[in-house]
């Protein structure tokens, strides 16, 4: 699939220092029969596939790009024979028990809150659990549930969902999705704010986050609102703590007996904790540093109140020097190397821009706890990772992560989760740095340089980490980059992943060559032994490798 910008700048993932894979006893080896009908997906094309054997020749099955083995590859190398290209994996048998919980689709509930096709996805569901799945995660649209009226929720749909969940006996995290869906990566549905809200967006438009030009985004609402009664007599976070008190009403056999085992609050665009700096719809393209949004009347007000409290009323003011959405650090004032980031008018304006992020989650979180007291919640970070290279770190800036080279920007957050016994969610972590570098060197991006920060800064707070793949992700390759990062290589403490969900249930998923992978990985997390698959070409000559398992 041709992947745009946008979606290349998402999947390219992390390696953080302890992943050195080149003990012998941690290498597994692929003994691979490939079937002609095998080779349907990109993944396996040409490659070679390390073969272990007692002897000191290694030898290597070559297979074409239709999927045939054409011959095999033998190399002398003294007393060891090593293939051309090894797939070296560590063994992680008798590690700790990661639980894998996997997204459902994203219209798996239609805009009438219905659920879609509920026989078709019983049985997904069925197969999902025969190979150890603990549970799934599934978004409670705003858009959805309270669309017509103010208070006026219709969960109908999503009981129907979690009944068949409970049948199955697997478990539930679910999202507070207080965004819209529809314009980012993956995407396949739309599903707005609710129809009330944007009518209220129609007459006051500053309900929505804004650029310096007075462009709008409707996909949340800005944080300035948070304590604003502009929705119909209700304040942001009032609106927010009304929905999460109806649901915890609506579903309390749920809670009850345990099968919800985590709420993920949205707290922004995408339901991430940041700013929508980068968004798709007003131009922006990889890897463009993005824009401040701050220019609402709410939040520009607040800024005033700042500058003045800090005896510099002229501050009040977003930078005039910070570039465009494309733009790239070094051509603009703000963000250069010696820029006026680091100016003292700059650090004031992005302590106060990245408080604003803080706060915002410390309130609704602070609501969130009263809501659901006694269910772990838990809300998700976005892996912004190009420029992280520079010494601005101008992507994560206009995102509202403070995390210039001279100073930690998460563990501020991270300190804020902690105080509200939070999980941290964070995407990205089977992407990889060179990657990033072979496809756009000039982004000078790090993805695993930042998750490796980021874990750790949560990891110091001690609060639990979970993960998810920021792309649909059906390779070995994939899959060994997430579990390098969920279990760390030689961590003296132990620290590992407290869960990771799997982005996403779909079609390709259960292709069969990508389910066997798939259920690989999930042994893996569990700790369990997965000896590599064992194909036989002539029992599988006249299998089609894209059958469906179910």
């Amino acid at each position: 699939m041709a992947l745009s910008s946008f979606q290349v700048f998402n999947c390219l993932m992390p390696r953080p220092p302890s992943a050195s894979l080149s003990s012998s006893s941690h290498t597994l080896v692929a003994s691979l029969r490939v079937s002609p009908g095998f080779g349907g997906s990109p993944e396996f094309g040409s490659c070679r596939l390390r073969v272990l054997g007692s002897s000191k020749y290694r030898t290597s099955a070559v297979v074409s790009a239709e999927g045939t083995e054409v011959g095999d590859s033998v190399e002398n190398v003294g007393d060891e024979q090593v293939a051309e290209s090894e797939i070296q994996e560590r063994d992680f048998t008798g590690t700790p028990y990661v639980p894998i919980y996997v997204m459902l689709p994203l219209g798996v509930i239609n805009m009438n809150s219905e659920l879609v096709e509920p026989e078709v996805l019983m049985d997904q569901l069925r197969v999902l659990k025969s190979v150890g799945v603990d549970g799934v995660m599934v978004d409670c649209w705003w858009g959805i549930v309270e669309a017509h009226s103010p208070q006026g929720y219709n969960w109908s749909g999503y009981k129907k969902l979690f009944q068949i969940v409970r049948d199955l006996n697997l478990k539930l995290q679910v999202v507070m999705s207080f965004h819209e869906c529809g314009g980012n990566v993956g995407d396949d549905v739309h599903i707005p704010l609710p129809q009330w809200v944007t009518e209220i967006g129609q007459k006051n438009p500053d309900i929505y986050f804004t650029n310096r030009e007075g462009k709008r985004n409707s996909e949340c609402l800005t944080w300035g609102i948070d304590k604003e009664r502009v929705l119909k007599g209700r304040t942001g976070v009032e609106v927010y703590f009304d929905y999460m008190r109806s649901f915890r009403v609506e579903f309390d056999e749920f809670f009850a007996e345990g099968i919800l085992s985590e709420i993920e609050v949205g707290l922004g665009p995408c339901g991430e904790l940041r700013y929508p700096s980068y968004p798709a719809q007003h131009g922006w393209k990889y890897p463009g540093i993005g824009e401040f949004q701050c220019y609402d009347r709410y939040l520009m007000e607040n800024l005033r109140k700042a500058a003045e409290a800090r005896g510099h009323s002229f501050w009040a003011r977003g930078p005039d020097n910070a570039g465009s959405y494309n733009s790239q650090p070094q051509e603009t004032g703000f963000f250069r190397d010696g820029g006026d980031y680091d100016s003292y008018y700059g650090r004031f304006f992005l302590n106060w821009y990245s408080h604003v992020l803080v706060d915002h989650g410390n309130h609704v979180l602070s609501l969130a706890n009263l809501a659901f007291e006694g269910t772990c919640i838990a809300a998700k970070l976005s892996g912004i990772h190009w420029w992280y290279k520079t010494a601005s770190h101008a992507a994560e800036l206009t995102a509202g992560f403070y995390n210039p080279c001279n100073r930690d920007g998460y563990a501020p957050i991270a300190a804020m989760f902690k105080k509200h016994a939070a999980a941290l969610n964070f995407t990205c972590v089977e992407l990889r740095t060179t990657d990033q570098h072979e496809d756009f060197p000039e982004a000078m991006a790090d993805p695993e340089g930042l998750v490796w920060q980021v874990l750790n800064a949560a990891w110091d707070a001690n609060i639990p980490v979970a993960s998810e793949n920021a792309l649909n992700c059906h390779d070995r390759e994939g899959y060994n980059k997430i579990l390098e990062n969920a279990k760390p290589l030689n961590d003296p403490d132990g620290r590992h992943l407290s869960a990771f969900t799997y982005l996403r249930l779909s079609p390709v998923l259960m292709e069969r060559h990508n389910f066997m992978e798939f259920e690989r990985f999930v042994k893996k997390m569990h700790g369990e032994a997965a000896p590599d698959l064992q194909i036989n070409s002539r029992e599988e000559h006249n299998e089609d490798s894209s059958a469906n398992p179910l």
